[in-house]
């Protein structure tokens, strides 16, 4: 990004006078301002690392992510006027720009804009919260630096803010806690902190108190600095000072003890301060805090409802007081030129400066198609890139010619001629995956870690109602695989259908409807079908010879080793080891004959299920000079993994974490429905008149259950469900499995159970 000091400072101008912020409490004039940049030529600027957040907006279903985000823009200078969800207006909010998010008033997909607060530049990507399109949480997490995690004052932790608190750990991403809809009736900001603390594990404080709750909320007590906060209309835009209320003085000198106290145990600094009876400043308290928090010791706790206007301005500024900027992460790439001493790739700590005399390293973690080609939003994590520059994904070392650089604003594109370490852009005319590297020339040696893809767990067939849609159809399957990674689309030649593989119901039918809106190719989606499992019981060995002569070369193969279980946690695995020594399998042959083993387990013995829970170790073999191929040793491998069939198997089937919602009245009923249904109970809550059930329930039994628990409830329950684990079958699941297999495919199973060498 270019712009002179005189431009930076007119910015920050505008946006004081838009928040009603007195401009010398940031920037007092021109020459202040030009400190907070880095000048590399006459005139042009780059912007600090330190006036850089890379942050996402992370919840459950229904929390106020969207409309939160929606307030951030305005109270930001970035929209003109704000928006609802489910708008009466008909414009919905910014971040839900597809036409179906604003009919259904869910996110589908992550959204990336950037907004300018007190002269910090901080990126925003809104995440959706149903599980079902959990990819598009995983990959922001992965590139951002920070977190607002959002709660609501009466749902409190919930399913999928266990599955966000799990992603944010696997990323080491720090985070800030904002309990929202404290306006709504049955809000109880206590009971989320104590959930906080006991679902989650957090270490974390209130920050500030509420003035009121539901109907008589009216603003929020900041502990730190001690003074009650109202935020007046227009739109909440004027924040008002005042002493706090006599009322919940002495709650608040009790809270802000309790903050000192919890800050204290893991920062040393303010620990020390404790210990020797000092009264710390509030400058030492938010010092402490961001510390504490950035090393994920600590989650600071902020409130309010975004509906309402109130408290998101506080946010604002926790944002820039305790998230870290782009400088204060540790990002680590792979240096494939070089290994550790247990032969992986070397780490090497990535630099934040903001200059382009680092090498260049960025990952690009979304594709989407746009009105101009496909569009890849990317994070670069050191050195720099220009338009016009050149670029190499080092996973197929291409070379890509940046022809255009875009910063993104939901839909809207704000074209820049330069992007630096912190910044999150997008550029068009890239050919490439999700979770690919680019470095520049030279550096090809260089990869960043891929993020985390969950496995699809249930499969329905589609295709299109006119057969003259098929190309639309192929079109759309084409951009969509690409896009989402747990969208899997695959043509099954034995049932003669196209097989779609998602995280859900949900998903796979918005990406039907999403084909007939976009493509104008309608789609009939089959019966769901679930992805079982066959898994190995006991272990077993192998000792296969593939011999063919037939005139000419021949092919010659023979491999020996054992198969066996791995344990519950990785029965989603499958893990092929070599422990050949000597020189009776060449080492060139080895993949050959992992890919046979893996071709093999495609399909199971039992009901042709894929095999997963399994260690395959080659121990011992056997080549020929002449006759052995890499076709033979896969051949060799595939006959092999036939010749494990004859030994005893089991069937694994995924469970789901499914939480109801419904009023206390319908309980039995609802319990009644779910045990009929092999649910396993882990727990329950109540709360103003309604109950929360907390259970197991295997996937292939929840089909049908959100129009049975409507009738149940009177169309008053709600239900949410992820996935949990694989655990092993019912035997009545796995009889039916097996006997929906047409009498051919049985005849073969059975004769392969037959055959042993």
């Amino acid at each position: 990004m270019k712009m002179t000091i005189l431009q930076r400072f007119s910015s920050i101008v505008h946006l004081s006078v838009r928040n009603g912020i007195p401009l010398q409490k940031f920037t007092p004039c021109v020459a202040c301002a030009a400190k907070h940049y880095s000048t590399r030529k006459s005139g042009e600027v780059t912007m600090d690392s330190s006036l850089i957040r890379n942050i996402g907006i992370s919840a459950h279903i229904d929390s106020g992510k969207t409309t939160l985000t929606e307030r951030l823009l305005f109270y930001t200078g970035k929209l003109a006027e704000m928006h609802e969800v489910r708008g009466r207006d008909n414009v919905g909010a910014k971040m839900d720009f597809m036409e179906l998010e604003r009919q259904r008033g869910i996110t589908i997909q992550s959204a990336a804009t950037y907004v300018n607060w007190k002269g910090t530049n901080i990126n925003i990507i809104d995440t959706p919260g149903h599980v079902d399109f959990t990819v598009e949480v995983e990959r922001a997490l992965r590139v951002l630096d920070g977190a607002v995690l959002v709660l609501c004052a009466v749902g409190g932790v919930q399913s999928q803010t266990i599955t966000v608190n799990r992603q944010m750990k696997r990323y080491d991403v720090p985070c800030l806690a904002f309990i929202n809809k404290l306006d709504r009736q049955g809000s109880n900001p206590v009971r989320v902190l104590s959930q906080l603390r006991s679902k989650l594990n957090h270490n974390a404080e209130f920050l500030q108190l509420p003035i009121g709750l539901e109907k008589e909320q009216e603003g929020i007590v900041d502990l730190i600095e001690q003074k009650a906060l109202y935020f007046d209309e227009p739109c909440g835009l004027t924040v008002v000072e005042d002493e706090i209320p006599a009322h919940l003085r002495t709650e608040a000198k009790e809270r802000r003890q309790r903050l000192i106290e919890a800050v204290s145990n893991v920062d040393d600094i303010l620990g020390e301060m404790f210990l020797e009876e000092k009264e710390p400043t509030n400058e030492d308290i938010k010092a402490a805090i961001r510390r504490s928090c950035i090393k994920r010791t600590f989650t600071p706790v902020l409130m309010g409802t975004a509906l309402k206007n109130k408290g998101v301005q506080p946010l604002l500024d926790a944002v820039l007081d305790y998230l870290p900027n782009p400088m204060e992460v540790t990002n680590v790439c792979l240096d494939n030129s070089k290994q550790d001493e247990n032969g992986n790739p070397t780490k090497i700590t990535l630099s934040s400066e903001r200059t382009v005399d680092n090498p260049f390293v960025g990952l690009a973690f979304k594709l989407e198609a746009g009105k101009f080609g496909q569009l890849t939003y990317m994070r670069v994590y050191q050195g720099g890139m220009r338009k016009g520059d050149t670029i190499v994904n080092t996973r197929n070392n291409k070379k890509v010619r940046v022809s255009r650089l875009v910063r993104m604003n939901a839909d809207e594109m704000e074209d820049i001629s330069e992007a630096y370490a912190g910044d999150i852009c997008a550029l068009f005319g890239v050919d490439c995956a999700g979770g690919d590297t680019f470095v520049n020339k030279g550096n090809t040696q260089l990869s960043l870690e891929s993020m985390f893809v969950p496995d699809p767990v249930i499969s329905m067939s589609i295709k299109p109602v006119n057969k003259q849609d098929l190309d639309s159809f192929s079109k759309g399957i084409a951009r969509f695989t690409k896009e989402d990674p747990t969208f899997r689309v695959a043509f099954d030649p034995e049932l003669g259908e196209t097989i779609a593989t998602g995280m859900g119901e949900l998903h796979l039918d918005i990406y039907a409807q999403r084909l007939e809106r976009e493509y104008k190719a309608k789609c009939v989606l089959g019966k769901p079908k679930v992805s079982f499992r066959e898994v190995l019981v006991s272990p077993c060995s192998f000792d296969y010879q593939h011999k063919k002569q037939s005139g000419g070369r021949g092919e010659y193969g023979r491999v020996s080793g054992t198969v066996e279980p791995l344990p519950p946690e990785e029965n989603t695995k499958l893990i092929f080891r070599d422990k050949t020594t000597g020189n009776n399998i060449p080492k060139s042959y080895i993949p050959a004959i992992e890919r046979g083993f893996r071709k093999c387990y495609e399909k199971g013995p039992l009901a042709e299920q894929k095999v997963s829970g399994v260690l395959i170790t080659l121990k011992d073999g056997d080549s020929h000079s002449v006759d052995s191929s890499d076709w033979a040793f896969e051949q060799a491998a595939y006959q092999a993994g036939l010749d494990t069939y004859t030994y005893e198997w089991s069937m694994l089937e995924p469970i789901m974490s499914v939480e109801v919602n419904a009023p206390q009245e319908y309980q039995g009923a609802v319990l009644a429905g779910l045990t009929k249904r092999n649910a396993i109970f882990l727990g329950s809550d109540a709360n103003e008149g309604y109950f929360t059930s907390y259970s197991e329930v295997p996937l292939n039994m929840m089909f049908g259950y959100s129009t049975e628990l409507r009738t149940q409830t009177q169309g008053q329950g709600e239900f949410t469900m992820e996935y949990s684990k694989y655990c092993p079958a019912s035997e009545e699941t796995v009889n039916q499995l097996t006997e929906s297999m047409n009498p051919d495919k049985k005849k073969d199973s059975e004769e392969k159970k037959r055959r042993k060498n």
